[in-house]
C-alpha cells in the first residue's frame, strides 16, 4: 500500500485520562480512509493530531516523510495539507467569494490577484455554486455553507485534505451533495482523511475504513461481513441488522 499518513506507536491523554493508545495505521495516497467511532471516542483528537493542532503525543505520525511536529506552518513542505473542522461560525456578511477568496491567503500576502481570483471562479464552477459567489455567507443553508467551505480550503489546492464530521448537522440532501464532492476530489487524486459518525455513508462513499475503539483504531478491510457486524455492535453497542445496498453492507438499530 502506498500510504501518505503512517502513524507508529501513537499515544495521547490529557492527565490521567488516556485517550489514544499505541495507534499504528496507515492511510493510502489517493484514497478516501474514513474513521468511525462514538462520540468521545478520540476520533477528533486524533484529527487534531494529524492536522498538527496537537502536538503533545507520544509517537510518530508520518506525512509524507516529515514526522508532523516537524512541518511549521507558512514553511514550504513537499506535501500541502489542508484541513476543515467540524465549526466555523462568523457573524459577518461576506460574500461567498470572499470566504473562498480567504483560502487564497498563503499564496497572496498583500492582496490577491487576478489568478487567485481565476482559482475561486473555476472552484465555484467545479461545484455548482456559481450562482452563490454574490450571497452573503451568513445567508446561507447549512449545506452550502459546508460546501463553500469545502471550496474554501480546495482553492489551497491540497494533497491531502482531512476532514472532521463533513457531513454533521446536514439534511440527507447536502449530506449526499457533499460527499459526492468529495469523491470527485479523490478521483482527481486528492487524499482525504475523514472522520464521519454515520457508517453506512462512510461505506457508500469511503475506500478504506477504520474503526476507534477502546483508544485503539482497528483497520476494518480485512473483515468479514459477520465480523464487521460485530465489530460495530461493540463500537456503538446498540443490536444492529445487516443489510445489503446495491453489494454494500448497511446497517441499522434493531429494534425490540
Amino acid at each position: 500500500m502506498n500510504s501518505i499518513i503512517s502513524i507508529e506507536q501513537l499515544s495521547f491523554g490529557y492527565g490521567n485520562h488516556e485517550v489514544l493508545q499505541n495507534i499504528r495505521a496507515q492511510f493510502p495516497k489517493g484514497k478516501l480512509s474514513v474513521i468511525l467511532g462514538r462520540n468521545g471516542s478520540g476520533k477528533s483528537t486524533l484529527f487534531k493530531i494529524i492536522a498538527g493542532l496537537e502536538k503533545n503525543y507520544q509517537g510518530n505520525v508520518w506525512i509524507g516523510d516529515k514526522e508532523r511536529r516537524k512541518i511549521k506552518i507558512g514553511t514550504s513542505s513537499p506535501v500541502r495539507l489542508g484541513f476543515l473542522n467540524q465549526i466555523h461560525q462568523t457573524t459577518f456578511p461576506f460574500s461567498v467569494l470572499d470566504v473562498i477568496l480567504t483560502g487564497r491567503a498563503s499564496f497572496s500576502r498583500f492582496s490577491p490577484k487576478k489568478s487567485d481570483y481565476n482559482e475561486v471562479e473555476n472552484i465555484l464552477l467545479k461545484f455548482n455554486l456559481n450562482h452563490l459567489k454574490d450571497k452573503p455567507y451568513t445567508s446561507l443553508s447549512g449545506g452550502e455553507r459546508q460546501l463553500v467551505l469545502l471550496c474554501r480550503v480546495m482553492v489551497q489546492k491540497p494533497d491531502i485534505l482531512l476532514l472532521d464530521e463533513p457531513t454533521n448537522h446536514l439534511d440527507l440532501h447536502y449530506q449526499v451533495a457533499v460527499l459526492e464532492a468529495i469523491r470527485q476530489l479523490v478521483k482527481e487524486g486528492t487524499t482525504v482523511l475523514c472522520v464521519m459518525h454515520d457508517p453506512n455513508l462512510a461505506f457508500l462513499f469511503g475506500d478504506e475504513f477504520f474503526v476507534m475503539q477502546n483508544h485503539n483504531l482497528v483497520a476494518v478491510q480485512s473483515l468479514e461481513k459477520e465480523e464487521l457486524h460485530q465489530l460495530l455492535e461493540d463500537t456503538y453497542e446498540l443490536p444492529l441488522l445487516g443489510l445489503d445496498n446495491q453489494g454494500t453492507p448497511i446497517f441499522t438499530p434493531l429494534l425490540k
